[in-house]
């Protein structure tokens, strides 16, 4: 049987970005049938026909399925999804399609078949590519890197980039642990598998800055400095069960 694979894709009102997004996705990864694909949409309190749009796309598509919160956060809502997931791989990327999906085949790949319990997109490495982004944003992220790099010299350059993968192994062990449910979720997912000793393969991928993001940066910034100081002085978690 092929491996398993579970894209997850979550949302908040995004009645318009959504059918363009699946519809790509849909023809994608048909076009790799190496793996059984499914597709769930993560929907975290939408109030606009971002529901109606899920269940119109369910229709037409029988890979498509998603998951119902009425409590915001990007982060609870992958995590919701990700848990309740039995893939064997369970991958998420964002909506507006910033991180370029031929990379990802090579996002998978790392987790199926390389022996990695984590991947995960990279802007900041060599072979990657970032289009339309303001310089501001540019150096917001770059210096949020550098601070992680100095607190935890971690294994992996970039730590926002929405497109990451996880196998079952790490989903089920590391995610109970993460205490975040919005932004900083991300960071605390590699950290803790950092800390947990497993092995992480950073993806250089290509990104189109999306003019539409709604990423509140200096409120998201704090947020994710706390997280930060958090993790550095409070510990960081382990699974109770070592690694595979």
């Amino acid at each position: 049987m092929p491996t398993s694979v579970e894209i997850v894709i979550p949302v908040l009102n995004e009645e318009r970005s959504l059918p363009a997004c699946i519809e790509n996705l849909v023809e994608f990864t048909g076009q790799h049938g190496e793996y059984d694909w499914k597709i769930t949409v993560a929907d975290n309190g939408s109030t606009d026909r971002t529901p109606e749009v899920i269940a119109e796309l369910g229709e037409k598509y029988p890979n498509v399925g998603s998951v119902r919160l009425e409590e915001r956060g990007r982060g609870r809502a992958l995590k919701r999804a990700w848990l309740a997931s039995d893939a064997d791989v369970r991958c998420y990327m964002d909506v507006d399609l910033s991180t370029d999906i031929k990379a990802l085949p090579q996002l998978v790949s790392a987790v199926a078949t390389e022996g990695f319990e984590v991947a995960t997109g990279s802007r900041l490495s060599k072979g990657s590519e970032v289009v339309g982004r303001k310089l501001s944003r540019e150096i917001t992220s770059r210096g949020y890197n550098m601070l992680i790099k100095l607190m935890f010299w971690p294994p992996f350059p970039d730590a926002q980039c929405g497109f990451k993968a996880l196998s079952r192994n790490a989903a089920e062990s590391l995610l109970p642990l993460i205490e975040d449910n919005a932004w900083f979720m991300d960071t605390e997912l590699l950290l803790l598998a950092q800390a947990a000793g497993y092995r992480i393969k950073s993806i250089p991928v290509r990104w189109v800055d999306d003019p539409d993001t709604r990423v509140k940066v200096v409120s998201t910034v704090w947020e994710d400095v706390k997280g930060l100081l958090r993790l550095r002085f409070g510990g960081r978690r382990r699974p109770s069960t070592p690694s595979s």
